[in-house]
C-alpha cells in the first residue's frame, strides 16, 4: 500500500541535507569539546607552574628571614653591651642607629667629633668582621651609611632648609665613609668595602616621630643599614622560571 499523498512516511529515508546538517553539528560539538580540554590543560599547567614559582619565592623569603634573624642575633651579641654607651640602638630591620648628637658632629658641620671617631674605630672593624664573614658576605647587597637631619634650620623656609640639610647630610656621610676607609684595621677588606659600602644623605625625609611629632634630637642621626639580595634572588627565580 502506498502512503497517502501529503503524509510523511517515517520509513522513507531522510533527505541528504538533514544528514549533513546533523553531521555538521556533531563535528562542531567535537571541536568545542576538544578546545575546552585544551584550555583546561593549559589552565592546569599554568596553575601548577604558578604554585611552583610561589613555593620557590616563599622558600627564599623564609631563608632570608632566618638569615636576617641570625644576623641580628650575631650583631646583638657583639654590640649589645656597647650600644648604650655609644648612644646607639640596633633594630630588627638590621639598621644600627647612632643618635647621640653630642658626639656625632658639631651643629651645621660635617666634621666628625673625636668622640665619634673613637666610636667608629671601635665599632666598624668588628661590624665588618661579621657582615663580611663567609656566613653572610654572599648575601649582603649593600651597606648603607645614612645621614639624617631634623627638619629645622632656624627661620629658613621649609624647602630651602630641606635642600641645605640634604647637602649637610650627604657631606657628613661622605666624611664618615672616608674615615672608615682610612682605618688601618680594615685595609685588607677595602675591595669588599668599596663594592658594598655607600654614603647616602637623606636630609629630613625620614624624621623620627614620637606621639605624632618630630623628635628633632633623635632625627639627627647616622645609621648603618644592611640590604640583603633577597629581592634580586626572588626576581631571578621568577625570571628563570618564565624563560
Amino acid at each position: 500500500m502506498s502512503p497517502r499523498p501529503g503524509k510523511h512516511n517515517p520509513l522513507a529515508p531522510r533527505p541528504n541535507h538533514d544528514v549533513e546538517h546533523e553531521e555538521h553539528w556533531v563535528s562542531v560539538s567535537d571541536l568545542m569539546g576538544g578546545l575546552m580540554m585544551v584550555f583546561l590543560l593549559i589552565a592546569v599547567v599554568y596553575m601548577v607552574q604558578l604554585e611552583i614559582e610561589t613555593r620557590k619565592v616563599r622558600d627564599v623569603a623564609v631563608l632570608y628571614d632566618r638569615l636576617r634573624t641570625q644576623l641580628y642575633n650575631d650583631l646583638q651579641d657583639e654590640f649589645g653591651e656597647d650600644l648604650p654607651r655609644w648612644g646607639a640602638e640596633l633594630n630588627r630591620d638590621l639598621s644600627l642607629r647612632f643618635y647621640n648628637t653630642d658626639v656625632l658632629f658639631p651643629q651645621g658641620q660635617d666634621t666628625l667629633r673625636p668622640a665619634f671617631q673613637d666610636i667608629l674605630a671601635d665599632f666598624f672593624p668588628r661590624y665588618l668582621a661579621i657582615i663580611s664573614s663567609p656566613t653572610y658576605r654572599d648575601d649582603i647587597l649593600e651597606v648603607r651609611i645614612e645621614g639624617h637631619t631634623s627638619s629645622d634650620w632656624g627661620e629658613m623656609p621649609e624647602e630651602e632648609a630641606y635642600i641645605r640639610n640634604m647637602a649637610l647630610s650627604q657631606s657628613r656621610t661622605r666624611t664618615t665613609l672616608a674615615f672608615l676607609l682610612g682605618l688601618p684595621e680594615v685595609a685588607d677588606d677595602k675591595p669588599w668595602i668599596k663594592s658594598h659600602l655607600t654614603a647616602n644623605g637623606l636630609s629630613s625625609s625620614k624624621p623620627v616621630i614620637v606621639n605624632g611629632e618630630e623628635d628633632e634630637v633623635r632625627s639627627r642621626r647616622v645609621e648603618f643599614r644592611l640590604r640583603t639580595d633577597a629581592e634580586s634572588r626572588i626576581e631571578g627565580l621568577v625570571t628563570e622560571d618564565r624563560s
